[in-house]
C-alpha cells in the first residue's frame, strides 16, 4: 500500500460489485498508484483488499504493465507477513485491480505518530524482525519492494 491520503466521499467503486462476487464496501485510502477499498467476498464470507490502479495512471502502459506484473510477482509469495494475493483482475472501466487478503490493523506511522517516534526498543526490533522476514521472502522470488516506509508496514 502506497502512503495514504483521504478518500474523497461519492466514490464510483464504492457499492459495485466486481465479477459478481466482490461487494465494495468502502475506500480505505488513496496512494501514488491506486486506491484501496475493502470489499466482502461473497459466498466465501471474508473481507478482502482491493487495490484499483488510478484512472490517470491508465494512459501509461508501462504503469499498467507494472502494476500487473507486480501483482503476479506478489502472488506467488507466501508469508505469514505478507498480504496474500487472491486474484488480478480489471474493471468494467479497464483499471486493473488487485484482490488480496484484508489486514485490519492500523499503519507503522500511526504507532510512530502516537509514540512521538520512540517505540520501546523491544516492540522495535518485534517489528523489524517481522519486517526483515517479509523482505527475506520477497527477496527470495528476486522481488524488491519500492515503497518501503511505515505507511506501508500494517499493525495487527
Amino acid at each position: 500500500m502506497d502512503g495514504f491520503a483521504a478518500v474523497p466521499l461519492g466514490d464510483p467503486l464504492v457499492g459495485r460489485t466486481l465479477l459478481g462476487q466482490f461487494q465494495i464496501q468502502a475506500a480505505c485510502g488513496r496512494g501514488a498508484t491506486g486506491t484501496v477499498y475493502r470489499a466482502q467476498q461473497l459466498g466465501m464470507d471474508r473481507l478482502v483488499a482491493i487495490k484499483v490502479l488510478r484512472a490517470d495512471l491508465l494512459r501509461n502502459p508501462e504503469i499498467v504493465r507494472r502494476f500487473i506484473r507486480e501483482a503476479r510477482a506478489g502472488a506467488r509469495l507466501s508469508h505469514p507477513n505478507i498480504a496474500t494475493v487472491h486474484l488480478v483482475g480489471e474493471t468494467e472501466e479497464g483499471a486493473p485491480y488487485i484482490v488480496m487478503e484484508y489486514v485490519d490493523g492500523v499503519p507503522l506511522s500511526l504507532l510512530l505518530d502516537r509514540l512521538a517516534g520512540s517505540v520501546p526498543t523491544d516492540r522495535a526490533l518485534h517489528i523489524a524482525e517481522q519486517v526483515a522476514g517479509a523482505l527475506g521472502e520477497a527477496h527470495g522470488h528476486g522481488i524488491i519492494h519500492r515503497d518501503l516506509k511505515p505507511e506501508n508496514i500494517m499493525l495487527t
